[in-house]
């Protein structure tokens, strides 16, 4: 089988780090383009507009993040623990991904804060399911807590500023 991946595949690479350094606004899909060395007519052949490009983007990374908090199967006293372990392992491998995610409700588009918006409350399902599972107390108060976690970890990555972390870097 072919390791290489697909030209749509590279799109969203290229989009992932532009989106990521760039944000929604600055990027377009000529840039995208660009960076892949195709042509713009090019891009708009799998994605109709820059909104349906960063919504793929969004949707593999957080299809990325389901699949880390599905997989955690932790006791009581430590899912909270091991579901931010995943997290940080996905900001090691994934940087870009996880911080267009985090970042994304920042952008106004009605299409994709409709994307975002059912994107987050999926994260928030699946977190809440995986600690109600493991017998956490208030699960959804728990799993907000998580979540706005993340979000301080993503503001640290993004501002380069450690210091609002805990020296453990746990999204807890």
């Amino acid at each position: 089988m072919d390791a290489t991946p697909s030209r749509k595949e590279q799109i969203i690479d290229a989009a992932v780090t532009l989106f990521a350094s760039q944000g929604y606004y600055k990027t377009t899909t000529a840039h995208v383009a660009g960076a892949v060395g195709v042509t713009q007519p090019y891009v708009f052949h799998f994605f109709k507009s820059k909104e349906q490009l960063f919504i793929a983007v969004l949707e593999r990374a957080v299809s990325r993040l389901q699949e880390a908090f599905r997989a955690v199967d932790a006791p009581k006293e430590l899912i909270l623990d091991t579901m931010g372990q995943q997290f940080n392992r996905l900001i090691e491998s994934h940087r870009d991904e996880m911080l267009v995610t985090m970042q994304s409700f920042t952008t106004s588009e009605p299409a994709i804060r409709d994307a975002v918006r059912t994107q987050f409350s999926h994260i928030y399902e699946i977190v809440k399911d995986r600690l109600e599972r493991a017998g956490v107390n208030n699960s959804a108060a728990n799993a907000s807590m998580f979540i706005g976690s993340g979000m301080m970890v993503t503001l640290s990555e993004v501002l380069d500023l450690p210091e609002l972390l805990p020296k453990s870097k746990k999204p807890l």
